[in-house]
């Protein structure tokens, strides 16, 4: 009957692979862009170019991409980080564990490459992030036994 033990932990182990490969490289990220006066730049395809630093909001920057997008009536476009059309570095090849690390978007409304700065924020932890604590915690634990 031993080998049932060994067949539920393969089974165990096959299964965290499975949710661990079905982790997304990407991050989304939104923003409501305004023109140089001030209105919103509605319905309209416009190029966006965001960057992650390491360091500091004016940090090295370790990834860059491109997207085009089409704002909605309110002028928010949403883009999906480490989908775009990459410039420099790679999104999965971030260590991010390396941190802190920043995200800055800038875009130009007329779909061109004038990029303006949108915004520049730190990256902060989400609920996957801080489940994943609590899992490798939970994996120390049963291990170191």
């Amino acid at each position: 009957m031993l080998h049932k033990r060994y067949l539920g932990l393969i089974a165990f182990l096959m299964l965290a692979v499975a949710a661990v490969a079905q982790v997304p490289q990407s991050m989304m990220s939104q923003a409501v862009l305004r023109n140089s006066s001030g209105a919103l730049v509605a319905n309209r395809q416009v190029s966006v170019r965001v960057s992650i630093l390491q360091g500091s909001a004016e940090g090295t920057a370790v990834y860059v991409e491109k997207h085009s997008p089409t704002t909605n009536a309110n002028g928010l476009y949403t883009i999906s980080v480490g989908q775009g059309i990459v410039e420099q570095g790679a999104f999965s090849a971030i260590n991010w564990a390396s941190g802190p690390y920043f995200i800055k978007s800038e875009a130009d409304p007329t779909g061109g490459e004038f990029y303006s700065l949108v915004t520049t924020q730190q990256l902060q932890s989400v609920p996957y992030a801080l489940y994943a604590v609590q899992a490798g915690t939970a994996i120390n634990a049963v291990t170191a036994h």
